[in-house]
């Protein structure tokens, strides 16, 4: 059976656009159903692009946080997913819409948790003076990053890295692992 995975984004959607290219090459039995934003997200042309259904449930559209959860958890019951995924999502999910979708919520993040947690990973990595930093496919819990580590590699700070140098080898890494963990969960609950 194929698992149907929703993903949430809120910017260009690069790991998005991997996804979508790679994972119908893989051998694992998975489809994008569905991504939704919290805004209109560039992003959101890739899937766009393939057919593939969008959504945007805006922040500011809502009087609270746990509203626009609800709201949120809606869009994505909607989709029926087995897995959703977080990539790029930068919104803290409320505890309701968590508990809800528990524990097949799946995010990753640009660091080696739990060192780095949080919407600036890679910059304050680079101002700690930190030499080596990674990538982090985590179950999302009620915290900030502090889930379950499904998997992580480390990625080191090369001489001269600036941000986006940085950060764009980390995300090379994050789409492997990405890959991985999804490869192990289809294979876990389709048996």
């Amino acid at each position: 059976m194929r698992q149907r995975l929703v993903v949430l984004i809120s910017g260009a959607g690069s790991n998005l656009a991997s996804l979508l290219e790679n994972l119908p090459v893989t051998q694992i039995p998975a489809d994008v159903v569905a991504v939704g934003s919290d805004t209109n997200a560039p992003g959101l042309q890739h899937a766009a692009g393939r057919g593939i259904p969008t959504f945007v449930v805006p922040w500011e559209e809502f009087s609270s946080r746990a509203e626009w959860g609800v709201a949120l958890g809606d869009a994505l019951a909607a989709h029926e997913p087995d897995l959703i995924i977080l990539s790029g999502f930068m919104k803290l999910l409320p505890p309701e819409l968590v508990s809800r979708f528990s524990p097949r919520i799946l995010n990753t993040h640009p660091a080696y948790l739990p060192e780095f947690p949080g919407a600036h990973a890679v910059r304050e990595a680079l101002a700690s003076g930190a030499t080596e930093t990674g990538a982090s496919v985590i179950v999302v819990d009620e915290g900030v990053d502090t889930g379950q580590i499904l998997a992580q590699r480390r990625v080191p700070v090369e001489p001269g890295d600036d941000e986006a140098a940085l950060h764009a080898r980390i995300k090379v890494v994050e789409r492997e692992l990405l890959l991985q963990v999804l490869e192990n969960m289809t294979t876990a609950i389709g048996t």
